[in-house]
């Protein structure tokens, strides 16, 4: 058996298909820099943890890919069904995020890869209702089966499912995903110098230089 993994389901950075709600003020070519910048810093965190990194992508590869990141294809059907597809990729099990909280770091992600191993699972919610990372000591499609998703009750959904399951899983600290540009810069505020900062950054200065 392997040790557990990272697995990043995410979007390719695309004008016009990611972070369509930064839009206004963003311009979609804004948007899609934001995320670039976003899946960047979660590919750097998941990368400090010295483990097995999965990205499962909807959309082309590009440069912003760093080396030691495994790429495999997502899977066409609900949200539910692609998660669980990409779960297969980590039969030893691990830890799953997105690309929606880049303030993540090795440590945070290093308490949730503890919680698999002495929990066998572990899960953090999202200010916005959802969830921002679940892990899983090994993959079970029964976990997202008939969770409704981007609800403001799919998190307590998420949860009460790992204990309907048989799980006590670690509950690690709620985080603020980027779906508004009002989550944006409070993301973007809490993770000074990083890549989504400055991108973030560079639209705040675009809109006061229009003004």
């Amino acid at each position: 058996m392997n040790p557990p993994g990272l697995l990043i389901v995410a979007k390719a950075p695309i004008a016009g298909r990611v972070k369509t709600r930064l839009c206004p003020p963003c311009s979609p070519e804004e948007a899609a820099s934001i995320a670039e910048a976003a899946l960047g810093d979660t590919l750097a965190a998941a990368l400090e943890c010295d483990r097995r990194v999965v990205l499962a992508l909807d959309g082309p590869l590009g440069r912003w890919l760093p080396p030691g990141v495994e790429v495999v294809p997502q899977v066409s059907g609900t949200f539910n069904e692609r998660l669980a597809a990409a779960w297969t990729h980590l039969p030893d099990g691990g830890v799953q995020i997105a690309m929606d909280t880049p303030q993540v770091d090795g440590a945070l992600l290093s308490c949730a890869l503890a919680g698999v191993r002495d929990h066998h699972a572990s899960i953090g919610l999202a200010t916005d209702g959802g969830w921002w990372i679940i892990g899983l000591h090994r993959p079970d499609p029964s976990v997202f089966a008939g969770i409704s998703m981007s609800t403001p009750t799919t998190g307590q959904q998420q949860l009460d499912r790992l204990r309907t399951l048989g799980f006590d899983p670690i509950v690690l600290p709620t985080l603020t995903d980027i779906d508004t540009w009002c989550t944006a810069r409070s993301v973007a505020r809490a993770i000074p110098g990083s890549r989504t900062a400055l991108a973030i950054e560079r639209v705040d200065e675009r809109i006061a230089v229009s003004r």
